[in-house]
């Protein structure tokens, strides 16, 4: 199988004429294969020649069809190759046709684009040569002369070509030999020859074997066998008078018109004189069909459909038989040659394909040279060419019918690629034909443009403990250009990650940017790299662009908790703690404290007793590690109690640690903790007045504290502007010592940083370090700046992403512009750079600035023009102009020698050989060639001048002489010479003649006229006629200069004394020798009837429209007749030549020559009629005239425009953009003009549009935005109108349905719901539900539902409730206490199944509706379980005596909690009353004196009010006694730590704590500032001001050279925007340091500015996990320190 690529031939693109719409339509794709081939063999790879990829030919539905109807090729979609799909004949498909092409249209979808493809079936020898009949049968007369020829019949071959028929051959025998004879048009028919005179007595029948053999390799060969009969008697045979008779016909010719016909006499008398004529066996079945003859007069006459372009003759073989005994038969060959019409169409033919042109090819280019061609003849043949408006090409004409395709503008590849460049072609016949031509020319791209990557920067999120060579990531780069400029190869820019290159951390495929992992990775050790890719085009020069690839290792649990404390257990050892057996419930044991090295959820660690002595005794908090006993300890507890606590944390899988604690329980060991349950319920006087006193101590200090750290503050702000800063001081760590020191930047972004810069000075200027502390207790601040100094440039932008928030970005730009403060531009040689960090807010510094920005782009890469190739195209088309012309005669033979091309040319024999030179002619047949040997154009084949221009005086032949390298064109004019080869010849044999015998002398007949092909003098001359006495021969010249003869009457004719005449007439050419052509004139003389009848026009034009009713009108001829009586009446008729089908529409009356119609007459069918009316009289015999009516047929607008549906999408996605193709129409009205032209609109209000293509083909488009939600499918009427008038309409409607897009969010019924359950509800009993719809279908509308992790209490809120994902049905897990929670919220999440899914949130707000569950309980006083209430009452207490107030307490709420007290019934229950709502027990009346000493015992119930209600009870025993001072005086608390309170209030125990506290801060914080800025005044730090340092230290900061900057952060927040800006420095470098706060001795953010560097420096920028190990050391340092403080 070969793709062909084309020639400079007429054949290259001879199927390429077809519809092209736009865009839809691509170049036309054409591949050649023989034909035979097994079913499943590959024909091409449509998929890569279409330049679609695999996925794409499945997933857009990659169609094949044939518009032979019967599919022969298929496509393998998981290949992409055209297979073929069954048995290919080519002779089947194309017959004899030495071209086949089977041309297939690709068809696919999402956009919709249609693709044409040929196949041209190439013959191969599968056929053998085969004779009609195995037997091929002949008689002969035994009296048949040596060297008869007998005709056989010829082998038919269905190949073409060398495979077709080559030779015959014959058995061996002694009477007959073979002779092969070649006809014109190449075929070989075979011919028996009798040698010996036969002798029917010696032998009556031979056989010989007849073969016949192709020429095809291997050979094949077919045969026959020939029975010949010799016959007796019958010794005379058919004789034509010519071998060969030649004919002409027009190619518009109707059936049953005469072509010619053969005249055969037989010397024999009776029936072996008698002949039929029929047509040999032997001929063609094309002949059978489109001929037939008379078989008693042997005139032939048309049967079948004429057509020039596909036979211009005919050779047909007559036979004529005799009716002897035996029959004898001759022989002729009847050559008939058809006259063109103008039927078809112009052709565009390319002499060389075009040829790719470079995008920046300059306008006038030559891209291909065109020519133009008509198979008709004369001005039928005569072509123009055009181009379509607003084409970037225009044709220069060269010479006749030649033109070149040049370029008129500038082109862009990356624009367009291809252009279809229409050319329209119209011929000169009348009526006009044209067609159109579209070239395919492609334009070739030249490297202007870098690839780009897909994005500015790729964030890689890489879990740690990787499989080493695992892929992490790929990036894509794309290019504009094609080929190689757009082969694109990846590589990693080589850089350092931990001292290391980053070619040892990663590699990156080449060919598809994916990057493998070298190795494993570890959090731990590394959180995150950048990698610089780099993409390259393989162009020249090739072209380049980077990008940043930021890979971020995630945390995997893979670390267990370690112990931190207790500190023994931490190293593995068992923790003995002791505790007091007197504790009571909660008290702190101890706490266990672990960390773990993992980060994120990894890291939550939660605590458990695994294993205890008494389980019961001691419980661990899970999230703090705290130790407390769960209840009082009793002394039935062992006094060793040992705890084995797990430490788990939160990751998955759950690593763990535990640790054993060890807990003796000891007598006597108090509680340190207070017991404030009892309160002095009356403190003295004195002591309020000494709280008084410390409140206003507490008071003054601290106002007076705060003023200092205000005025110290205010101070430091600005001093800082100045020369010094308070609260700054000088670094002397180790950092400040060297004088190249890198530049460090630590950032603890636990709140946003929305902008930092960093700027460094001019080469005069003085280096600053500035440290900031923004708050009061900032040893550990947010913010440090480092300002370096460093001159270096940065050699690469770094784009650094927050790890917590993926979607926060840091850009780093290098900028190379530099000025100096005094504004003047520094040379780009100054080795300055910029850090920035884009972000919200900017907070600047102030200081001078160095601004630097630098640019780099990539102009485009311009590829090398060609003005040689536009030079030589120019020299082309000059060339050309030039014609050299050979004037030949016709029927030369072979190989005669018409000119030395060579020598005309000017060029060598071996020149020729060199640049190829060859000939190419305009028509079909190439008659000359070129001897590569001499250089002489000599023919080829013979030339017949008569084929070629027929009756033309000037005959030539146009020849192309096309010669390569350079390319360049020659025209060459062969002027064919006429020779008298051709006698004149007249159409019949008989001309039959009937005249009255009442004409007058010198009446004249028009007789035919003979026919000769010659020109010239060798044309005919004139016409002689045989001596008679009654007719003369007149000869008349036409307009035209033919002649034609006339009969003269030239005497008055006797019928009684004869009744006819034949008379010979003769036609004779000019030629030398002269050639003459005869016919016999059959004149009948006729009686009385001498007038006939005359029209009053001999030719009448009418106009009809078409549809008039049956019965219309159309014309009345009038005829006369000068005869009376019956010789003259005239009746009216059709021509007996009319043909049906005019007939069947019009009709005449005989009698008043009225033609009206009587059938439907269509315009579509057939636009004019021409009918021959005769007007016959009545006389005897009867004379006739006869005129022509030419009806021109008037369109009306009868047809309704015809809408069809080429290709329809079943459905579009909703997000499709506009311009979507969705169906191919295709639209036609059979009407012509006006009534024929369409207009197409679709119907309005819908987001669709129609696109119009060539002809009436249009694509229908989407036009605006789609949404399945509000139109889920439109209904598309599309109406076609034409212009007719009145116009007439169709109209085709079909459904477009939108498939859904996940393109909306689920939405709750409710913003937020609300839901009141009580409390003690069952578990799992439902509380809620929630629902979400979502206007998507399918999946996209599928919602799930599911609760968002949240705490409540302390814990989960999955331990409380849990959502039903497809339902929304929420139900509870436990059951609720409204004491212990009495609301919480519920975050209800609702996700979609799209992808990517869409969610939405509400929120329910659940309220526990209180129960009344609770009994009240007493509160106070305090009284123990199972005991009576003792009170006492003195004996003068008199009614209404406040015994005791009883406090009472109800965990329920509202109602529920309202609380009633009451005395229960009894004896002596009428002696007390108590408050029913405050609780206070009174006596009910005065006691007497001898109740002293009695006691009484009543019982109090307190109820609530809930319902059911629920109390509690008190048993109250009440003595009557005097109390004394002792007693009077309140009880002291039982458990005192501190035995000198007595007296003292709790308040003013703490108000002097507070007073002590604060004071003590107060001064340790002066002395620590005033030792501090004593300090560094003598070291030297300053002399302005306390703590304030303006001098720098000279020595201490030069030590260590060259270092690289280093960008440590810390991203536990977003950071926005950062600009850090390196300048030059001299070598007196100055630092200092703001400290906003007395403790602010550390920060997390430095500004330095380091000493410059070396002019080769290179400052480089890096993340390195050993600094941000360093820095969580250094904070947990800091944070044990504070702990131990």
């Amino acid at each position: 199988m070969t793709k062909r690529t084309g020639s400079w031939g007429w054949q290259s693109l001879w199927w390429h004429y077809v519809f092209l719409l736009w865009t839809t339509i691509d170049a036309q794709t054409r591949y050649s294969i023989p034909e035979e081939l097994k079913q499943g063999s590959v024909v091409g790879n449509i998929a890569k020649d279409l330049g679609l990829g695999l996925s794409e030919i499945f997933d857009r539905k990659l169609q094949v069809a044939s518009d032979a109807g019967e599919q022969y090729f298929s496509v393998d979609l998981g290949k992409g190759e055209l297979l073929v799909n069954g048995r290919i004949d080519r002779e089947a498909l194309c017959g004899h046709s030495s071209s086949c092409v089977l041309p297939l249209q690709v068809v696919v979808e999402d956009p919709l684009q249609l693709h044409r493809i040929e196949i041209e079936i190439k013959d191969i020898n599968d056929n053998s040569p085969n004779f009609v009949s195995n037997e091929i049968s002949l008689n002969i007369a035994e009296s048949a002369a040596v060297g008869t020829r007998f005709p056989l019949e010829s082998a038919a071959d269905p190949d073409v070509g060398t495979n077709s028929v080559k030779s015959y051959s014959l058995s061996k025998n002694e009477c007959f030999s073979l002779e092969i004879k070649e006809i014109v048009g190449g075929k070989k028919v075979p011919e028996l020859i009798l040698d010996k005179p036969l002798d029917r007595e010696k032998k009556a029948v031979h056989k010989l074997l007849l073969a016949a053999v192709d020429g095809g390799s291997p050979a094949r060969s077919g045969t026959s066998q020939i029975i010949i009969s010799v016959l007796d008697i019958n010794d005379n045979f058919p004789v034509f008078e010519q071998k060969i008779y030649k004919a002409t016909i027009s190619e518009n010719s109707e059936k049953g018109d005469a072509v010619v016909k053969p005249k055969a006499t037989d010397a024999d008398e009776s029936l072996n004189g008698e002949i039929e004529f029929s047509f040999s066996p032997r001929n063609p079945e094309s002949v059978l069909t489109t001929f037939e003859i008379n078989n008693l007069t042997g005139e032939i006459t048309l049967k079948g459909h004429l057509d020039y372009e596909t036979t211009k003759s005919y050779d047909i073989e007559v036979t004529a038989k005799d009716k002897g005994s035996p029959v004898m038969e001759g022989h002729c060959r009847v050559q008939v040659d058809v006259v063109d019409f103008n039927d078809n169409v112009p052709e565009i033919v390319l002499t060389s394909q075009p040829k790719p042109v470079r995008e920046n090819a300059p306008s006038g280019t030559v891209v291909a040279l065109i020519s133009a061609r008509d198979l008709d003849s004369g001005d039928n043949g005569k072509v123009t060419l055009e181009l379509k408006k607003g084409s970037p090409f225009n044709l220069k004409p060269s010479f006749s019918n030649n033109y070149a395709l040049i370029t008129g503008g500038a082109l862009d590849r990356e624009k367009c690629w291809t252009y279809d460049v229409e050319i329209t072609a119209t011929d000169s016949g009348s009526p006009p034909l044209s067609s159109k031509k579209t070239i395919p020319v492609t334009v070739t791209d030249v490297n202007d443009n870098p690839p780009v990557f897909s994005q500015s920067s790729y964030n890689v999120y890489l879990k740690e403990n990787g499989v080493p060579g695992s892929i992490l990531y790929s990036v894509s780069a794309s290019d504009l250009d094609s080929g190689e400029n757009a082969r694109i190869s990846y590589s990693i820019l080589d850089s350092k990650v931990q001292e290391v290159s980053v070619s040892s951390y990663v590699y990156i495929n080449s060919d598809n940017g994916s990057i493998y992992s070298m190795h494993s990775f570890d959090y731990e050790k590394l959180k995150v790299f950048q990698i610089q890719v780099q993409a390259k085009d393989q162009g020249s020069p090739s072209l380049s662009s980077n990008t940043t690839v930021h890979v971020f290792i995630l945390d995997q649990n893979d670390n267990a908790p370690s112990v931190i404390y207790p500190s023994s257990a931490a190293l593995g050892s068992l923790s003995h703690q002791r505790m007091p057996r007197s504790a009571k419930a909660g008290h702190l044991v101890t706490k266990v404290t672990a960390v773990d090295a993992d980060s994120g959820h990894n890291a939550w660690i939660s605590y458990k007793v695994a294993e205890a002595t008494d389980a019961s005794l001691f419980t661990v908090n899970q999230y703090t590690g705290e130790v407390r006993t769960k209840r009082s300890v009793s002394e039935h507890d062992d006094s060793s109690q040992r705890l084995l606590i797990e430490i788990r944390d939160d990751g998955e899988p759950v690593q763990s640690a535990t640790v054993t604690v060890s807990i003796l329980l000891e007598d006597g060991l108090h509680e340190p903790i207070l017991d404030l349950r009892h309160k002095v319920s009356e403190p003295s006087k004195k002591s309020d007045r000494l709280a008084l006193y410390l409140i206003l101590s507490l008071a003054s200090v601290s106002v007076l504290s705060l003023v200092t750290f205000l005025i110290l503050a205010v101070k430091c702000m600005r001093s800082s502007r100045s020369s010094g800063a308070c609260c700054m001081r000088r670094s002397d760590c180790d950092d400040y010592k060297n004088p190249n020191r890198n530049l460090q930047l630590q950032l603890n972004t636990d709140g946003p940083i929305k902008y930092v810069e960093v700027l460094g000075g001019d080469m005069m200027s003085q280096s600053q370090s500035f440290r900031s502390c923004m708050s009061p207790m900032s040893e550990y601040s947010d913010f440090t700046l480092i300002k370096p100094s460093s001159t270096t440039d940065f050699k690469e932008v770094i784009s650094v992403l927050d790890a917590s928030l993926p979607d926060s970005t840091w850009t780093f730009e290098s900028q190379q512009v530099s000025r100096n403060k005094f504004g003047r531009s520094l040379p780009f040689g100054g080795d300055n750079a910029n850090v920035t960090v884009r972000g919200m807010k900017t907070f600047p510094l102030s200081g001078p600035r160095s601004t630097m920005e630098s640019r780099q782009r990539r102009r485009p890469g311009g590829g090398r023009q060609l003005p040689g190739l536009c030079f030589f195209y120019l020299t082309c088309l000059s060339c050309a102009s030039a014609q050299l012309s050979y004037t030949v005669s016709e029927e030369l033979s072979t190989g005669s020698i018409v000119g030395n091309i060579a020598e005309d040319l000017h060029l060598s024999v071996q020149r020729i050989v060199q640049r190829k030179l060859r000939v190419v002619s305009d028509s079909n047949t190439q008659y000359f060639e070129v001897k590569q040997t001499t250089g002489d154009l000599v023919i080829k084949q013979r030339v017949d001048r008569e084929q070629h221009c027929e009756s033309n005086s000037v005959c030539s032949l146009h020849l192309q002489i096309l010669m390569d390298e350079p390319l360049e064109i020659q025209r060459v004019l062969v002027n064919i010479v006429d020779v008298n080869d051709n006698a004149p010849q007249f159409s019949t044999s008989v001309i039959s003649l009937e005249i009255s015998e009442a004409a007058a002398p010198g009446t004249r007949f028009r007789l035919e006229s003979a026919n000769d092909p010659d020109v010239g003098t060798n044309s005919l001359r004139t016409y002689h006629l045989a001596a008679n006495d009654y007719f003369t021969l007149n000869v008349e010249a036409k307009s035209d200069g033919s002649r034609f003869p006339e009969l003269v009457v030239n005497k008055a004719l006797d019928r009684e004394t004869q009744d006819s005449f034949e008379l010979l007439l003769t036609a004779v050419d000019g030629g030398q020798p002269e050639k003459s052509g005869t016919t016999l004139l059959a004149i009948k003389v006729l009686d009385v009837n001498d007038n006939a009848p005359l029209f009053d026009e001999s030719v009448t034009k009418i106009s009809l429209l078409e549809n008039v009713a049956l019965g219309t009108l159309v014309t009345k001829l009038n005829a006369t007749d000068k005869d009376t009586g019956h010789n003259g009446e005239v009746s009216y008729i059709f021509s007996k030549y009319t043909p049906d089908r005019i007939a069947k529409l019009f009709s005449i009356d005989s009698k008043n020559g009225e033609i009206r119609v009587k059938g439907d007459v269509d315009y579509e069918r057939a636009p004019s009629y021409h009918i021959t009316v005769q007007a016959r009289d009545a006389g005897s015999p009867a004379m006739e005239g006869s005129c022509n009516v030419i009806i021109e047929v008037i369109d009306v607008n009868d047809n309704v425009p015809e809408i069809s549906l080429t290709s329809l999408t079943s459905s579009i996605s909703e997000d499709s953009k506009p311009d979507t193709a969705i169906a191919l129409i295709s639209a036609r009205d059979l009407d012509s003009g006006k009534n024929g032209e369409l207009t197409l609109t679709v119907r309005p209000g819908l987001p669709f549009k129609l696109n119009s293509a060539v002809g009436t083909h249009y694509s229908l488009t989407t036009s605006g935005k789609l949404d399945r939600e509000t139109a889920p499918e439109y209904k598309v009427v599309i109406t076609a109108a034409d212009a007719g008038s009145p116009p007439l309409t169709s109209q085709i409607s079909f459904v477009v349905k939108l498939s859904d897009v996940n393109d909306n969010a689920p939405v709750f019924s409710q913003p937020s719901y609300s839901v009141d359950i009580p409390e003690n509800n069952a578990p799992s009993s439902p509380i809620a539900a929630v629902s979400a719809s979502d206007p998507d279908q399918g999946d996209n509308a599928r919602i799930s539902y599911s609760i968002l992790p949240t705490m409540i209490q302390g814990s989960p809120i999955s331990s409380y409730v849990y959502i039903n994902p497809e339902s929304g049905q929420i139900h509870s897990m436990r059951s609720l206490d409204h004491e212990q929670l009495n609301a919480f919220r519920i975050d209800v999440q609702a996700r979609d199944g799209g992808s990517p899914p869409r969610t939405a949130n509400v929120t329910v707000h659940v309220f526990v509706e209180d129960l009344n569950d609770n009994a009240p309980t007493i509160v106070h006083p305090a009284i123990p379980k199972d005991t009576v209430l003792q009170l006492s009452v003195p004996p003068s207490a008199g009614s209404g005596f406040l015994i005791n107030k009883l406090v009472g307490l109800d965990l329920d709420s509202g109602h529920n909690a309202w609380l009633f007290y009451s005395i229960a019934p009894g004896p002596n229950a009428g002696m007390f009353r108590v408050g029913a709502h405050t609780g206070e027990l009174r006596t009910a009346r005065k006691w007497t004196e001898e109740e002293e000493g009695s006691a009484y015992n009543i019982l109090v119930i307190i109820q609530d009010n809930g319902d059911p209600p629920k109390s509690t009870s008190v048993n109250i025993s009440v003595t009557v006694e005097e109390k004394d001072a002792a007693k009077d005086a309140p009880a002291a608390p039982r458990h005192t730590p501190f035995p000198n309170r007595a007296g003292m209030s709790d308040i003013t125990f703490y108000l002097i704590i507070s007073l002590a506290c604060v004071s003590a801060v107060s001064f340790i914080t002066f002395v620590f500032l005033m030792v501090r800025c004593l300090r560094h005044r003598d070291s030297g730090f300053g002399d302005s001001e306390c703590c304030c340092y303006g001098s720098h230290r000279s020595g201490r900061y030069h030590q260590r050279p060259s270092k690289d900057l280093h960008l440590q952060l810390n991203t536990d927040g977003p950071i926005r925007y950062m600009e850090v800006v390196g300048g030059p420095q001299d070598p007196h470098t100055r630092t200092y340091r703001p400290c906003y706060s007395t403790l602010s001795s550390r920060s997390d953010f430095v500004f330095m500015k380091t000493p410059m560097l070396g002019d080769n420096s290179t400052l480089s920028t890096t993340l390195s996990r050993k600094h941000l190990m360093n820095s969580a050391s250094e904070v947990r340092d800091s944070l044990g320190g504070l702990s131990m403080r």
